[in-house]
């Protein structure tokens, strides 16, 4: 019964032609209940239910020609007792969904040469594990980029990105000027893994963002490895580089992130450190359009990094259960020498995929501050979500 509806909707966004000639129509809907209370004396319990929606239309391919246009809002249902940053509640703790509609996409995108794509406009980019540039739509509003983007598969298991970023829509619906030359080319090596080098170099043009800007170059490796059929390894390490550039504070700053992991009768379990380097106020290693909540603790304390670094020493478990995924997370945090600490967080979260477009997800967040005077991540905060989605 269910698999009939899915068809019957399938087809009916694409005009009802199995093979779109006549384009497609994208439909998203996600509501998120969202709760967050911590021990500041000046704040209080947030209560957020919000209803996001995103409506597209991708027209078929021409000539090697195809277009995409998508708008997204989010809408208060019914709990809004939460500080959006534009709604004037600030008496409340932050929750940053503001209620807004907005052109989320709009793009025009070339296949006409082999091995090749050339993308023009407002788009999704993510690369690699998005530490670095990433469209974020973990919020209700996503961060999206005014860009060009041109990717290349000609050689063997290589992957060229070249780009060029002009504008940033954020999660706050701002739109943020820069000028952010891109490079990214990957290599992947039979049954080993993914050798990537990049350089990026973030010119933010607005002046209270002039301390964001910065030029960062590193190199990364990714892979896994199955011993039999129970058995396998993960394993990943990345070093990057990054200094001052254009108008930010001249500084110098060293990234590394290494992990090791087993896959072993059904779960994945974990051990890794990342490591973010601080040499004083705006002298320290930030990703500031990489994505926020996936590192460093889902609790989102450590967005920005503290004047003295970030060192992170955490551990995954993750399992899939009668189709539900279960993952649960613990941090350690200190600044990047070991010798300060911060305080430690645990991350619960139970996912279920329910007929192909369907998710329901459960998230907990519990982050307890050891230091009471530090400038970042000093309270103790609990958050709470509860999310359903539906994905045409």
């Amino acid at each position: 019964m269910a698999d009939d509806v899915n068809a019957t909707i399938e087809k009916a966004l694409k005009f009802g032609q199995d093979d779109a000639k006549y384009g497609q129509i994208k439909l998203n809907l996600r509501y998120r209940y969202d709760n967050t209370d911590s021990t500041h004396p000046r704040k209080q319990v947030a209560n957020a239910s919000t209803v996001r929606y995103r409506l597209g239309y991708l027209t078929p391919i021409f000539k090697g020609l195809q277009a995409y246009a998508e708008l997204q809002g989010s809408q208060d249902i019914g709990i809004n007792s939460y500080n959006s940053t534009m709604n004037g509640k600030n008496q409340y703790e932050t929750i940053l969904d503001p209620q807004k509609s907005e052109l989320n996409q709009l793009w025009l995108s070339y296949k006409g040469i082999p091995n090749t794509e050339a993308r023009l406009g407002r788009q999704n980019i993510t690369l690699d594990n998005g530490r670095f540039i990433a469209t974020s739509s973990w919020r209700q509003l996503a961060r999206t980029f005014d860009a060009f983007l041109l990717s290349n598969v000609s050689l063997p298991n290589t992957t060229v990105v070249l780009g060029y970023i002009n504008n940033i829509k954020n999660i706050n619906t701002s739109l943020n000027s820069m000028q952010l030359p891109l490079v990214n080319i990957s290599y992947r090596f039979a049954d080993i893994g993914k050798l990537t080098g990049y350089a990026y170099l973030m010119d933010f043009r607005d002046p209270y963002l002039y301390p964001s800007s910065n030029q960062s170059y590193g190199v990364r490796f990714e892979g896994s490895r199955k011993i039999n059929d129970t058995l396998g390894f993960v394993y990943m390490a990345e070093y990057a580089n990054q200094s001052n550039y254009k108008n930010s504070t001249p500084y110098q700053a060293d990234y590394y992130h290494v992990m090791g992991g087993v896959s072993a009768f059904g779960f994945i379990v974990k051990g890794a450190m990342e490591q973010l380097g601080g040499n004083g106020l705006n002298k320290t290693f930030n990703a500031p359009i990489g994505l926020l909540n996936k590192f460093n603790g889902w609790a989102d304390l450590f967005v920005t990094t503290p004047s003295d670094g970030l060192r992170d020493i955490y551990t995954s478990v993750d399992k899939n259960i009668m189709g539900l995924k279960l993952s649960g997370v613990f941090h350690d945090f200190s600044d990047d020498t070991g010798q300060k600490h911060y305080g430690d967080e645990w991350d619960f979260m139970v996912a279920k995929e329910l007929f192909k477009h369907y998710t329901l997800i459960a998230k907990y967040a519990y982050y307890h501050a050891d230091t009471a005077g530090q400038e970042i991540g000093k309270f103790d905060t609990q958050k709470i979500w509860l999310i359903g989605e539906i994905n045409f």
